[in-house]
C-alpha cells in the first residue's frame, strides 16, 4: 500500500501536470490584469487626463446635460466623478437589449466633451473574460474557475507538504536555492522555493476565488460575516435599469448632489459613483470613497431622496460591523490592493510563477518518465542477458553467461575482458551480475563462468547475498547440465581466504553441476593465477582463436604512487575509545589524482624505523646492503621495513642477505575510506589506531605515529562500484560509525555541491564531549538546509546504550517513508557490531524482501571493514 505522502505525491504532479496547465492561462491573465488601469493609461496619454484648469470641474447636473446633448435618447446608467484635478468623468451607460454591460466614455471633466475612445480597453476586458470565466458562458465558466481554483488549493497545501523541512523554523530550509545548479536539481530548486514565496498569495487566490465562483460558498460566508444575500430569485430578477427610457437623464440630481456635498465635506471623497434615477419619486445612490480610504473597495453608501434632498441612507465603510469590513476586503487581497503597491506587486510575481510551476512541473514529469523508462529498458536488457527466447517460448541457450559477484569492482573487470576475450575467439556471450540472476535462469544455460570476490571474513558481496542464499536451496540434480568454471579472488590474511568463492563451489556441486578445471584462487591479483585464467579461457575458446588478449599484462589496479604525508591531527583527544586521527596526503606532482566518493585508498605500510633497526641489530649485515625485493632492486633496511616481522631464527638462517630476504613475507596492503574530494586540495583519511598485544597497529601505527611528516606513503587510488553514489537527485540516507563517517562525507559533500539537499545523517559515536569530531562540518550543513535530517548515537552518553541501529528502530516510520520515495541507503563503518546491527534494523523495518530489492537494484550500499 503507498504511504500517505506517496499518495499526496502522486495527487501533487496529477494535478500539476492536467489543472495546472490551465492555471498557467489564468496566471498570465492575471499578471495583465494586475496593472490594468497603468497599462491603459500608458496606452491612451490623455483619455482618462485633461489639463489642468483654473476653474472648477462641472458638477453632475452639468455633465448630465452634456451627455443627454451628445448621446440623445442612451440612457445613463451610473455617472463617476473624481477628487484628483484633470480626471476625467466617467459614463457608464445602461446595457442595450440581450447586453450584460453598456458602453463606457469618459468625459472632460471641464467642458463635458466626449473624450476619444480608449485604445486597448477591449481586449483588457477580454483578459478579463479570459480570467473569470475562461471565455465560457458566465455560470459555466464562474464554476471551471472556481474548480480551478480548488486544484491550486490543493496544489499549494500537498507542496507544502510534500517539501516541509525537518527544521521548519530555519527560513534557510525554505528558501535556500542555489540558482548555478543544472538539470533536475535546478528544476526542483526553482520549482519549490518559488511554491514556497508565493504559497500565502496562492492561498489567497484560491480562497476568494472559490468564494465567488459557487453561490453556495458566498451565501454561508456572507451569512457567517453577518451580511447575508437576498435570496437567489431577488438575485435573478430583471431590474427596470436595464431597460431604455425616452426620458433618460431628465431627472435634475442637483439637490442630491448639494446633500452628498454636504454630508461628504467632514472626511472628503477621492471618488463617487452616482447612479443615475428614472421614473417617479427617484432616488440617488452615491457610492464613494474617503480622501485616504483603507483600500479601493472601502466605500461608503449614501441613498438621497429627490426632489427634496432628504438622506434616506447613510451607511459608512469605517461603521460597519467587522464581517462587513472583511467581505469587502475580499477584492483587494485578491488584487493586493489592499497593501497598496507591494501588494500588487506580490500578486503580480505570484500570478506570472503560475506558468514557471507548469514549466518546471512538466519538465520534472517527463524527466521522471523518461528515468523511469531507462530504468525499465535497463531491467528488460538485464533480464534478457540471463536468456534469449526461442520460437516456443523456452529459452535459447547461450554459448557462455559469465557472471561476476563483486563489491569492490575488481571482479567486474575481469568477468568484462574475460567476456570481450571470448566473443573475440566467436563465441556468443552474456554478462550478467550475481545481484541480478536467479539459480533458476542457471537452467537455460550450458556454460558458465564465476568471477567472485569476497567480502568481509570469507562472506558474499552484497549484491550477490540473494543468489548466494537461493543457491543453496537448489537440490539433487537440478543443473546437472550445467559446466562451470570459476575464479575465486581473495586475501590470504582473512581465515577464510576466497570463502565465498569455496561457498559457490560447493553449491554447484551439490546441485549437480560439474567443473570446467578446477577453481583458481587469485590472492591480492596474483598474476601466476590469472595467468591460469586466460589459459582456461583460450582453451574454451578452441585451440584456433588465438590468445586471450583482453586479459594479457592488464594489470587489476593502478601502480602504486609515493603521495606525501602533509598532515595529521588527534581528533577525539581524551576520547574512551582509540585515537581517531585525521591524515592529509597530497599527490606527487605529475598524478592526475581524482576519485569519486566513495572511493578507496590503497596504501603499503612500513614497520617503524625502530623495529626495523632492531631487525638490522640481529643480522649480519648493514642496513644498506643490496638486495632484490618482488622484483625491484632495493637495501635490506627497505625490504624489512615492507616486510613482516620475521621470526628471530630467520635473521640469522641463510648465506647473505638476498636469502633472509626471499624468506620474508610482503605486508599486506591496507584500504582506507576516503573523506574527501578532489576540488578540497587533499586526500583526507580517517585513521583509528589499532593497538595489540605486540603494540600499534603495523598500518594505523606507521601512519597516526611513526612516519615522519613530509613521508612518502606508496599509494593508489581504488574505485569502489559497490559504495558509488547515486546519479540522480533521490534521497539518501547515510548510516555509520566512527571512522566510517570518512565514506560518508564524500557523499554527503558531494550531494551538497550538486544541490542535492534530501540527505538523512544516522551517525554514531562514543561521547558528544569527546568525540563530535565532525559536528561543526554538520552544523554548517544543517543550517544551510543541505542536509535535512540528523540523527545522532553518542553510545557511552546514555543507559541503556544507544547505537545507530537504535535510531533507525525508533525511526522505522520515517524510513520506510524514505524509502518508499526511492532513497538509497549508504552504510559505511564497522563490519561487526554497527554493520551486522544496521542490517537486522533494516530487515525488521522494510522486511528481508524489500531489503534484497534494495540490493539489486544498488539501493543498499555498504563499505564496512
Amino acid at each position: 500500500m503507498p504511504t500517505w505522502r506517496q499518495a499526496w505525491f502522486q495527487l501533487h504532479w496529477l494535478l500539476g501536470i492536467t489543472a495546472g496547465s490551465v492555471l498557467l492561462v489564468i496566471g498570465l491573465s492575471g499578471a495583465v490584469l494586475s496593472f490594468r488601469e497603468e497599462l491603459i493609461d500608458a496606452l491612451n496619454p490623455g483619455g482618462r487626463h485633461v489639463a489642468v484648469q483654473d476653474k472648477e470641474a462641472l458638477a453632475p447636473p452639468q455633465l448630465l446635460a452634456a451627455v443627454r446633448e451628445a448621446f440623445p435618447g442612451r440612457q445613463v446608467g451610473t455617472l463617476a466623478l473624481f477628487a484628483e484635478p484633470g480626471a476625467a468623468a466617467r459614463v457608464i451607460f445602461a446595457p442595450r437589449p440581450g447586453e450584460r454591460r453598456g458602453d463606457t466614455v469618459y468625459l472632460d471633466p471641464y467642458a463635458g466633451r466626449p473624450l476619444p475612445p480608449l485604445v486597448g480597453a477591449e481586449f483588457f476586458e477580454w483578459v478579463e473574460t479570459l480570467h473569470r470565466w475562461l471565455l465560457l458562458p458566465r455560470e459555466p465558466g464562474r464554476v471551471a474557475a472556481g474548480v480551478l481554483a480548488i486544484g491550486l488549493f490543493v496544489l499549494a497545501l500537498s507542496g507544502l507538504y510534500l517539501r516541509w523541512p525537518r527544521r521548519p523554523l530555519d527560513w534557510r530550509a525554505w528558501l535556500t536555492f542555489d540558482p548555478a545548479l543544472k538539470g533536475r536539481p535546478f528544476l526542483w530548486g526553482l520549482h519549490s522555493v518559488t511554491g514556497t514565496c508565493a504559497l500565502l498569495m496562492y492561498l489567497v487566490f484560491t480562497t476568494t476565488g472559490v468564494y465567488w465562483a459557487f453561490d453556495a460558498v458566498r451565501d454561508r460566508v456572507d451569512a457567517f460575516a453577518g451580511q447575508p444575500r437576498a435570496p437567489a430569485q431577488a438575485r435573478n430578477a430583471p431590474r427596470v435599469r436595464n431597460m431604455q427610457r425616452d426620458d433618460a437623464g431628465a431627472v435634475d440630481v442637483a439637490p442630491a448632489w448639494a446633500t452628498f456635498q454636504r454630508q461628504a465635506a467632514a472626511s472628503g471623497w477621492s471618488e463617487v459613483i452616482l447612479r443615475v434615477p428614472t421614473g417617479a419619486a427617484p432616488t440617488v445612490l452615491f457610492t464613494w470613497l474617503d480622501a485616504h480610504p483603507a483600500h479601493e473597495r472601502a466605500r461608503n453608501r449614501m441613498t438621497v431622496r429627490l426632489p427634496g434632498g432628504e438622506v434616506a441612507q447613510d451607511e459608512r465603510h469605517d461603521a460597519k460591523p467587522l464581517g462587513g469590513r472583511f467581505l469587502a476586503a475580499i477584492y483587494p487581497l485578491h488584487m493586493g490592493t489592499y497593501f497598496g503597491l507591494p501588494g500588487r506587486i506580490a500578486m503580480m510575481l505570484a500570478a506570472l510563477m503560475l506558468p514557471v510551476f507548469t514549466v518546471t512541473g512538466w519538465m520534472l514529469y517527463l524527466d521522471r518518465r523518461r528515468k523511469k523508462r531507462a530504468v525499465a529498458a535497463e531491467r528488460a536488457a538485464l533480464a534478457a542477458g540471463a536468456g534469449r527466447p526461442s520460437a516456443d517460448g523456452a529459452t535459447a541457450p547461450e554459448g557462455v553467461l559469465v557472471a561476476f559477484a563483486s563489491q569492490s569492482g575488481t571482479a567486474e573487470g575481469i568477468a568484462l575482458r574475460s567476456a570481450a576475450a571470448l566473443e573475440a575467439g566467436g563465441l556468443r556471450v552474456t554478462v550478467a551480475s550475481l545481484a541480478r540472476l536467479d539459480p533458476e535462469q542457471l537452467r537455460h544455460h550450458q556454460r558458465l563462468l564465476l568471477v567472485a570476490s569476497s567480502f568481509g571474513e570469507g562472506g558474499p558481496p552484497d549484491a550477490a547475498r540473494r543468489f548466494a542464499q537461493r543457491l543453496v536451496q537448489v537440490g539433487g540434480d537440478a543443473l546437472a547440465h550445467l559446466r562451470y568454471g570459476l575464479l575465486a579472488l581473495g586475501d590470504r590474511h582473512y581465515a577464510r581466504f576466497c570463502g565465498f568463492g569455496h561457498a559457490l563451489d560447493h553449491a554447484l556441486v551439490a546441485a549437480g553441476a560439474q567443473s570446467l578445471f578446477p577453481m583458481i584462487e587469485v590472492d591480492n591479483g596474483d598474476t601466476a593465477a590469472l595467468a591460469r585464467w586466460r589459459r582456461q579461457l583460450v582453451a574454451l575458446r578452441g585451440a584456433d582463436a588465438g590468445p586471450a588478449e583482453a586479459l594479457a599484462d592488464e594489470p587489476l589496479a593502478p601502480a602504486f604512487e609515493a603521495w606525501t604525508l602533509s598532515a595529521r591531527r588527534l581528533l577525539n583527544p581524551g576520547s574512551l575509545g582509540a585515537p581517531l586521527y585525521e591524515i592529509e596526503l597530497a599527490a606527487p606532482p605529475e598524478a592526475a589524482a581524482a576519485w569519486r566518493p566513495g572511493a578507496l585508498a590503497e596504501l603499503q605500510p612500513r614497520l617503524a624505523a625502530d623495529t626495523v633497526a632492531a631487525l638490522l641489530r640481529a643480522t649480519p649485515w648493514t642496513a644498506d646492503a643490496p638486495v632484490v625485493f618482488q622484483g625491484r632492486h632495493c637495501t635490506l633496511a627497505e625490504a624489512l621495513a615492507r616486510s613482516a616481522v620475521p621470526a628471530p631464527q630467520s635473521l640469522v638462517q641463510g648465506l647473505d642477505a638476498q636469502a633472509l630476504v626471499d624468506a620474508l613475507v610482503p605486508l599486506a596492503t591496507r584500504r582506507y575510506s576516503i573523506a574527501s574530494l578532489p576540488s578540497e586540495g587533499h586526500l583526507r583519511l580517517l585513521v583509528r589506531q589499532a593497538r595489540h598485544e605486540q603494540g600499534l597497529g603495523i598500518a594505523s601505527g606507521w601512519l597516526t605515529a611513526h612516519a615522519p611528516l613530509m613521508a612518502q606513503v606508496p599509494l593508489r587510488l581504488l574505485a569502489n562500484p559497490g559504495f558509488a553514489p547515486v546519479a540522480d537527485d533521490r534521497p539518501c540516507i547515510f548510516v555509520g560509525n566512527g571512522s566510517g563517517y570518512a565514506g560518508l562525507r564524500g557523499h554527503l559533500r558531494e550531494r551538497i555541491e550538486r544541490g542535492h539537499r534530501r540527505n538523512w545523517l544516522v551517525f554514531g559515536e562514543r561521547q558528544l564531549a569527546r568525540d563530535a569530531f565532525f559536528m561543526d562540518e554538520l552544523r554548517h550543513w544543517q543550517a544551510g538546509g543541505q542536509v535535512e535530517r540528523v540523527d545522532l548515537a553518542f553510545s557511552r552518553d546514555h543507559a541503556p546504550r544507544i547505537y545507530v541501529q537504535d535510531r533507525l528502530r525508533e525511526h522505522a516510520g520515517d524510513l520506510r517513508r524514505w524509502v518508499g520515495e526511492g532513497a538509497a541507503i549508504f552504510v559505511c563503518g564497522s563490519l561487526h557490531g554497527m554493520a551486522a546491527g544496521v542490517d537486522e534494523a533494516l530487515e525488521a523495518a522494510l522486511g528481508r524482501a524489500t531489503l534484497d530489492d534494495l540490493i539489486a537494484e544498488g539501493r543498499y550500499r555498504r563499505d564496512v571493514y
